[in-house]
């Protein structure tokens, strides 16, 4: 190992509130955290000791960070792919790899390579003019979804529009600004899900339960676990088609893969090759958290069990209010349920913005989702529901 007390050391490019929670495990395991910040104020380099400061798009600062690292991961998957093939050519041990990471970076890369392995997708392609964007609206009827290929998240980048007409003219504001672009026919779903897998590089694969995951103006703000009422057999689709991209796309660690359920089947929309938003309820709910799962896995680990810890189990997530003083409302939530479990990020309090989660976990959905709901919004508005 790197240190010099022979505890692994792991660097996080990246320090965001997934980082920040990476921590938690990398303690309970007696591994060294080190995380790439842009500020002193960023979520997890308010947490962390080994904190270096520095630009994640800027190679040389790669390369100083990589240094004294048994391995280097992601909070996050915004660092150039050319640089982390160059890190890689530098002899640092870099999970997921730049050929893996560019699937979760570009979304027409994604949809190419996901086509090719036979994984069911929505019917899309890539988009270079007006006209092109027009034709697809005309072949696929309804409302059409244009997407920038690289850079959007929580409904970021995403564009809804009714007809051929306004798709064209999307396209063509969105193309004048420079960003990528993909178009996809307009899913009609039942509901979305969500299956996180975790992969070593010795091809050692596990599939938590596949979660139903609620959203809000592009926003998740509730994760069910397990999917309620879901089929077997189509929870096992769910998780064979996550290993089997895992595999295709030679991932190591943690992928969340996000799916929606037709009346045709599932239909896989987006991918994530870090711990994810959909696996937070693995911090109480499973018997191995995503966070350690990640960290056992890209440093080749023997990966843990995902089974659940209860029957049900509710992630909600706390969303900004009018009121940032969130901590005088703890006290309210704590005595109504102490057995919700509530995280905060460490995050300045914006309305709309993810500062923390709460979890419960029990025997039926109807009152563990009550119970979470209650606490979310409580925290984030100070009003009961």
């Amino acid at each position: 190992m790197s240190s010099s007390d022979t505890h692994p050391v792991v660097g996080v490019v990246g320090a965001g509130q997934l980082a920040r929670m990476t921590q938690q495990a990398a303690i309970a395991l007696g591994i060294e955290l080190r995380v790439l910040a842009g500020s002193t104020t960023e979520s997890a380099a308010r947490v962390i000791s080994d904190v270096r400061l520095g630009d994640h798009t800027d190679l040389a600062t790669l390369r100083d960070f990589a240094k004294g690292c048994d391995v280097v991961t992601f909070d996050h998957e915004h660092v150039p792919n050319a640089h982390i093939k160059a890190l890689a050519r530098d002899g640092v041990t870099v999970r997921p790899g730049a050929d893996a990471l560019v699937h979760a970076q570009d979304k027409a890369a994604m949809r190419e390579r996901l086509t090719a392995l036979g994984v069911p997708c929505p019917a899309w392609r890539r988009i270079a003019s007006a006209a092109e964007a027009e034709r697809f609206a005309a072949d696929h009827g309804g409302p059409v979804v244009l997407k920038a290929a690289r850079g959007g998240y929580d409904g970021r980048g995403v564009w809804v529009r009714e007809n051929p007409r306004e798709a064209a003219a999307e396209a063509e504001r969105v193309l004048a600004g420079g960003v990528p672009l993909i178009a996809e026919e307009h899913v009609p779903f039942q509901r979305e899900l969500a299956v996180l897998v975790a992969r070593s590089p010795h091809r050692q694969g596990v599939a938590y339960p596949v979660v139903e995951t609620v959203q809000r103006d592009g926003i998740c703000v509730e994760v069910l676990a397990p999917a309620p009422d879901l089929d077997p057999e189509t929870a096992a689709v769910a998780q064979s088609i996550g290993l089997r991209i895992a595999e295709g796309l030679d991932v190591t660690g943690v992928m969340a893969v996000e799916m929606f359920q037709t009346d045709g089947g599932l239909l896989v929309n987006e991918l994530a090759m870090r711990p994810h938003n959909s696996g937070h309820w693995t911090i109480e709910g499973a018997r191995t958290s995503q966070f350690e799962q990640h960290l056992r896995a890209v440093l080749d680990l023997p990966l843990g069990s995902p089974a659940q810890t209860a029957p049900v189990v509710v992630m909600a997530n706390v969303l900004g209010g009018e009121d940032p003083d969130v901590h005088s409302r703890y006290e309210h939530v704590m005595a109504h349920d102490p057995g919700v479990k509530v995280h905060f990020y460490g995050k300045e309090v914006r309305p709309g913005r993810k500062i923390g989660h709460v979890t419960a976990l029990g025997d039926d959905l109807e009152t563990v989702r009550a119970r979470a709901r209650h606490a979310a919004v409580y925290l984030s508005e100070g009003i009961y529901v």
